[in-house]
């Protein structure tokens, strides 16, 4: 068992979705009037070889199975003057596109949040908290705009969000998503090497921060949630790591990889978030288009 504060048993000893359970019937529904507009917005990233990621994670594989030159070529017609095209897709979800983290993800010891057997995480799958007990995602979102707040077009890769940063620039209510725009990806267009170079990210205290606010979900546009080294490592020591704060001790879903450039333009703080992992039995993630509701 953990001995700092947490969420273990809080839901109940059988608990696998951890504040994902603060979004009841009456919380979507007020969440819902966070939407003023109706523009919808994306916030992942594109899937593809080219995109930001982390150094060394297998890239996206795409291909088509069947497309118009095998037409070209000779191939028969599915019918009478009927053709059609196929594609197979292979995303390894972390560090390489917009996903979300499983509770499954991460752990410290022999137990993963809740005190799960961590013994149960096997090769075709985890048992307990796996990405397919997220069901659908409908909260209010709250962008942390930090860049725009401290003046600048991305933070530095060195840097780490405090807490009196993410306060100066927004607060988070029980069952909000928290956003949190760090402008990195912004630097993959300029130098893939400069992106590898490190990442900003959010400091031990500022995910404690979080955590005391009862978010439901952590969500970020860096790789990591937390800051990165130039060896894509983070520097934090175990009781500081933002993915056992967050993902093992508080039960918090994590979100990486975001693009949040148009939803920061559009200047809205408030907005509703709606997300729907796939549900791939026992993964310890999925990729996600997670959409902004203005």
């Amino acid at each position: 068992m953990v001995s700092e504060p947490n969420n273990w048993g809080r839901f109940g000893p059988d608990d696998q979705r951890g504040t994902l359970n603060l979004l009841n019937g009456p919380a979507v529904l007020s969440a819902l009037r966070a939407a003023v507009t109706g523009q919808v917005v994306s916030l992942a990233a594109p899937i593809g070889r080219r995109g930001p990621h982390l150094r060394g994670r297998p890239l996206p594989q795409h291909y088509m199975s069947i497309d118009g030159a095998d037409f070209a070529a000779g191939a028969r017609p599915v019918g009478a003057g009927l053709r059609m095209a196929d594609d197979a897709l292979i995303v390894s979800a972390h560090g390489t596109t917009t996903h979300m983290d499983a509770l499954c993800h991460m752990w410290s010891g022999d137990e993963l949040y809740n005190g799960h057997p961590a013994a149960e995480v096997r090769s075709y799958g985890a048992k307990k908290c796996g990405i397919d007990q997220v069901g659908g995602v409908v909260a209010k979102g709250v962008l942390f705009d930090v860049p725009r707040h401290l003046g600048v077009e991305h933070l530095p890769a060195g840097h780490r969000i405090t807490p009196g940063e993410l306060a100066a620039v927004a607060d988070v209510s029980p069952g909000d998503v928290a956003v949190i725009r760090t402008g990195w990806p912004l630097v993959w267009g300029r130098s893939p090497d400069e992106y590898w170079s490190g990442q900003p990210g959010l400091s031990a205290d500022a995910g404690r921060w979080l955590a005391a606010r009862d978010v439901a979900v952590v969500a970020c546009d860096n790789a990591a949630i937390g800051g990165l080294n130039e060896h894509q490592r983070a520097d934090e020591e175990l009781e500081d790591d933002l993915h056992l704060i967050l993902l093992h001790r508080h039960g918090i879903h994590l979100v990486e990889m975001l693009w949040l450039e148009e939803l920061a333009a559009a200047g809205r703080t408030d907005f509703v978030f709606v997300a729907a992992p796939l549900r791939l039995e026992g993964g310890t993630a999925s990729p996600l288009n997670p959409l902004a509701i203005l």
